[in-house]
């Protein structure tokens, strides 16, 4: 008998075509995408740093960690990397010095955020953001697997004491150097590690922001000044647009966080919010970039609040 997944697989590549010469097909694709994309071990320069030291007290002290989305692979200043960006944004919004440390790696997958945690571990932070998720889909890490791993890091920093906002894996079906049907695969992958990221992230105590579509329309119909030179990574207005969804979501940890309510007020009107279930949330925010889901408090672990982007 033959399985549906089979028979769909089967189907989709044309009678007389094995299942084992499907998945070869695309690893050969995978291949010629990592050769026409390219790897490096290149750092931008350090964003580490207290932005706004001239403003009075104590700096918020801010954690970046992830993959090269979150190292800002491709830039060739600090103040373009989106360490940099978040927390210049932050000095803007919470009028308060923010500290700054990053330990993002490019190519990084989710079994190493530990470790790269632990590099910082007198630091401290009042407040970490990790964006990771991409090379996990590339390497075919189950799922199942990056998300309870990203459970367990969200919830090591939560019982230290730190709030966390995790900006799920993007769309990847919109990478040009990605053909069909390889694209299609890791348009599904993406998402769906997406949903299950954002489970696990609310289950630990955090705050899950979509990056779902910030690789989709808006980059595909303004490729030349989105994305970097090997049109896979993004460019600075590409990395801009995508810390622009995350410090929202971090003024917003850090105006619930009771030992910094001495700070400012995210000086915006909140944006429109909904009660559903975390399953029902995940999915919602995989498809809709911006989207902020963070656990009701009161409500229990299955419950969540969903905070929509609103749009220009």
């Amino acid at each position: 008998m033959v399985r549906p997944r089979r028979a769909a697989a089967t189907a989709l590549i044309g009678g007389g075509a094995t299942l084992s010469g499907f998945y070869g097909f695309l690893i050969g694709e995978a291949m010629l995408a990592r050769r026409a994309i390219g790897t490096t071990d290149a750092r931008p320069p350090s964003p580490d740093a207290i932005y706004g030291d001239d403003l009075p007290g104590a700096p918020i002290r801010l954690l970046v960690i992830g993959d090269s989305a979150a190292v800002g692979y491709g830039m060739t200043t600090a103040d373009s990397t989106p360490p940099a960006m978040l927390g210049i944004g932050l000095t803007h919004v919470m009028d308060a010095p923010v500290e700054v440390r990053s330990q993002a790696v490019v190519g990084a997958q989710t079994s190493e955020l530990m470790g790269q945690i632990e590099r910082e571990a007198d630091f401290e932070p009042h407040v970490a953001v990790i964006v990771v998720g991409t090379n996990d889909v590339t390497h075919q890490v189950p799922p199942s697997t990056s998300a309870r791993l990203l459970g367990d890091v969200v919830r090591h920093l939560v019982d230290s004491g730190c709030e966390v906002v995790v900006g799920t894996t993007p769309d990847l079906g919109t990478i040009r150097p990605i053909m069909q049907p390889l694209r299609a695969v890791a348009r599904r992958w993406s998402r769906n590690l997406a949903r299950k990221q954002t489970i696990a992230v609310v289950g630990a105590g955090g705050r899950a922001v979509s990056l779902a579509d910030l690789l989709g329309d808006l980059f595909v119909e303004n490729r030349d000044i989105m994305f970097g030179l090997d049109n896979f990574h993004p460019s600075e207005r590409g990395y801009a647009n995508m810390v622009s969804v995350l410090v929202p979501a971090v003024a917003a940890s850090l105006r619930e966080k009771n030992r910094l309510l001495a700070y400012a007020s995210y000086p915006t009107t909140e944006p429109p919010r909904d009660l559903m279930s975390v399953h029902a949330a995940a999915a919602e925010a995989a498809e809709n970039a911006g989207t902020q889901v963070v656990q009701e408090a009161g409500h229990g672990r299955r419950w969540a609040t969903v905070l929509r982007r609103r749009r220009a």
